[in-house]
Parts: structure tokens; sequence; C-alpha cells
């Protein structure tokens, strides 16, 4: 589209009271980018519905290869904002792998992954899974089922290897979180080995998302912690098994959020502002009437420039079902969520929890007072721009004021909503570090191959 059209269509569309206000952005012409997995929904939805335009942004979408060149190319500049793992801002801000001040005024979604295991490993585990009274396994599946399976890949002189999509990514601390709920260590870092498979009983390691279920097949990795739609996927080419959501491992947990450069923000305050304007209807958009629109944003993401995948394997997660075993389609109403209970907010006990499980596993490597956890999050995640933004929106009669936290102060209760039962609190890091049964405490810290102190 020219740009001419877009002004053209934001200028017929003035005489529409459901119009945004524009706002005078700095910078109208912006290059956001993304990676193939549904959660990109609101940039897709933003842009086709055209909540870009109403701000005066003239967007490009781009998807990228994968986390890390994504990352680089917000930090250089290329791009102006993109989808990003929640932990991509917090570790390039306190400079774990590359160094950058990324910040978020926006999350982008709750819940949306499963790990997935090869059929092989699910027929291994299945003697150890109990049963309902229809016959069918009882979820959520314990990793404790896993463990025999691993032991006896070990006695075979056999490495159980398994796939996560990045080293900060929400996908790799559910895989972890996983498997240590059920006995397994799945290893840690240190400054001199940042494989995270010090002490590991599975091999963790990096596979773009789009690539997981080839890699499986191939017998490379013999599960994968991913979004979707790459686990339904497995199920429809017969290739591997979901044992479990993200969903069942901490309810409505938070996934993606869209980054910027701190730069960026400080030099484009109104555009940083109409970005989240747009995304925040679109967000509501996705939500709306009990996920009625979620139809049309399946054919939407289906297109080869967004997701690009079969519209069929899409619609599993994106319209309510999960399938787990060929046939065995389940209710998950809540798989994926884009606004309800507050979804695009950025908590800052959200990215705390994030940074406790950059401490476990040794990403982190020394131990952090309370009040350094609270202060990289408020670096990183901003509410107020967030606020301010759906303020504009209710104002102009296009958003409800009761769907916003405004007396928030950042932090959600307390929760024991794990599969594990274990409490977590945003404002007591420390104490919820020392209460997990496998990872760092205290002033531990890993010494070669051991864990020490």
């Amino acid at each position: 589209m020219t740009r001419f059209a877009t002004i053209l269509l934001a200028s017929t569309a003035l005489a529409s009271p459901a119009l945004a206000e524009m706002l005078e952005v700095e910078k109208d012409e912006l290059t956001l980018g993304f990676i193939k997995l549904t959660d990109m929904a609101p940039l897709a939805i933003a842009y086709e519905k055209h909540f870009f335009e109403d701000e005066g942004l003239y967007v490009t979408l781009e998807p990228q290869a994968n986390w890390k060149v994504l990352l680089d190319r917000v930090i250089s500049g290329e791009l102006d904002g993109a989808h990003m793992l929640a932990g991509q801002p917090l570790a390039a801000t306190i400079g774990y792998g590359t160094k950058a001040h990324i910040v978020t005024p926006f999350s982008m979604d709750l819940n949306g992954n499963a790990i997935t295991v090869s059929n092989e490993v699910w027929a291994a585990m299945k003697p150890a899974i109990p049963v309902g009274a229809d016959g069918k396994p009882e979820h959520p599946v314990s990793a404790a089922a896993l463990k025999p399976v691993i032991e006896d890949f070990r006695a075979r002189g056999q490495i159980f290897n398994m796939g996560m999509v990045f080293p900060v990514s929400t996908h790799n601390y559910e895989l972890r979180y996983w498997l240590a709920a059920g006995g397994i260590n799945p290893g840690f870092y240190s400054p001199e080995d940042v494989s995270g498979q010090i002490s590991a009983d599975a091999f963790l390691s990096v596979t773009p998302p789009p690539q997981m279920p080839a890699t499986l097949e191939a017998g490379t990795i013999n599960g994968y912690s991913v979004g979707e739609p790459w686990n339904q996927q497995a199920v429809l080419k017969g290739i591997g098994v979901p044992v479990i959501t993200d969903i069942e491992i901490w309810k409505n947990n938070p996934e993606k959020v869209f980054g910027l450069t701190a730069e960026f923000v400080e030099a484009n305050p109104n555009t940083t502002l109409a970005l989240t304007k747009a995304l925040i209807r679109a967000a509501e958009w996705l939500d709306a009437e009990g996920n009625a629109n979620r139809a049309e944003a399946v054919e939407i993401l289906s297109r080869s420039e967004y997701v690009g995948a079969d519209a069929e394997v899409i619609a599993n997660s994106m319209t309510g079902s999960f399938e787990y075993e060929p046939g065995d389609r389940r209710a998950v109403p809540d798989f994926n969520v884009f606004f309800r209970y507050n979804a695009t907010y950025p908590f800052y006990s959200d990215a705390i929890w994030t940074l406790t499980q950059m401490r476990r596993w040794g990403q982190i490597e020394a131990a952090q007072p309370d009040g350094w956890y609270a202060e990289t999050a408020a670096a990183v995640y901003k509410p107020a721009i967030y606020l301010e933004a759906a303020r504009m929106l209710v104002d102009e009669g296009l958003a409800d004021a009761a769907d916003f936290p405004w007396d928030s102060d950042g932090y959600k209760p307390a929760t024991a909503e794990f599969i594990d039962g274990i409490s977590y609190d945003g404002r007591t890091p420390n104490a919820y570090l020392d209460s997990l049964p496998i990872g760092l405490k205290a002033d531990q810290r890993v010494i070669g191959r051991d864990v020490q102190g």
C-alpha cells in the first residue's frame, strides 16, 4: 500500500465515530518484526484492521529468521520494534548475551505454548500416566513419567535431547520448570559454559520454531517446547504428541511482549503511544465477544506473509481446543489469551518471574537482592505508557475503562497456580527461589561443572 493510500484511508476514516484521535507522531513509517507464531496476531490484526493507520502509522511487517536476528535488528535500528520473547528485553538490558536497553509498554498475550515428545517417547511414557474414566491420559501429565524414559536412554548410552526456541525464552523456562517439577535436572548455565547443559539429565538446545517438527521427525531431538502452530502440526503429521500445555504448567502465564529500544521510545514518545493504542485495539478485537473473531483471525494468520501454516492447524488452538494424541481433542478456551485477564498490561511481577528463572538456572551468575529485581523490572516494563494509551482509547470511545487495571502497582497477587503448587510472589523473588526444589539458591554459583555455596 502506498503512503498516499494510507493517508487517504486515514483521512476518510476521520468521518467515522470509531476512529482513533491521531497523535502528532514523530515517525510515521515503521518496520516491525515478528516470528511466524500465532501469538504475533496483534500485529497482523492491527495491520489488517487498519488500527495502525487510524493512528497515522504506515507499518511494514517483516518475518524474521530467528529470535537472535530479530533482536539484533531492533538494536541496530533496522526494525523499529518487534514481537519479542518476554525474556529478551530483560536479558538485553542486564547484558546477558547482547547488551542493549530494550523496553516494553505492551504484553502481547498469555499462554500459547506446549511441550511435544516423539511418538517413541510418548509410547514409553504412557504406562506411567494415570488414565481417567474415559480411558484417556489424565492431564496435566507430570514429567515424572518422563524420568524413567530418560534413565533408559542413559542406560543405552544415548543422550535425551529437547528443543526450545531461545535461551531466554519462556519456552526454555517452562520446559525447565516442567522437567524440574518431575525430578529431572534440565542443567545449568555458567559464564564459561552457556550451553545450559551443566549437570543436565535432559539436554536442551535451540531450534527455530518453524523447524521444530522437521527436527523431531529427523530424530535430532526427542521432544520440544514451542508456541503454536508447531505442536499441533506434529499431531497432524503423526510424528509426535503434545504432553502438556503451558497453561497447565502455570495458569495464565505471560508470553510475548512488544519490544522497542529505550532510545526509540525517548525520541518518539507519541509514536510509541500510537503503536500501543493500535496494539491494544487489536488484542481487544482478538478476544471480543467470547473469541467470536478468532475464525477470521485464523484465516488471516494462515496467509504466507504471517504464520503461513494450514488454517486447520492454527484453528486447533486459536478457536479454543487442543489436540493431544490424535483424536484426543479437549476444550482449552484460554490456550491463547490476547486481552482478557489484563493480558496486555506489562506487570512488573511477570518480568520478575522471568528474572527468577534466569537466576535459578545460572544465567544470572550471582545472587541479587529483592530490590534489584524490582528495579530491573521497572527499567524494562513500562505500564505508565500502556495506561496513557489506554486512557486515550477510553476517552475516544474506543475502549471500556472497566477493562484496564488503573490502580495496579504493577504486581499481581501471589499465586500457587503452578503444576507443582509452589507459590510465587513477585515482591519476594529470593524467597521464591529458595522454595524451588532444583535450581540455584541464596549465594550458590556454578563453578566448573558443580554448584557451590
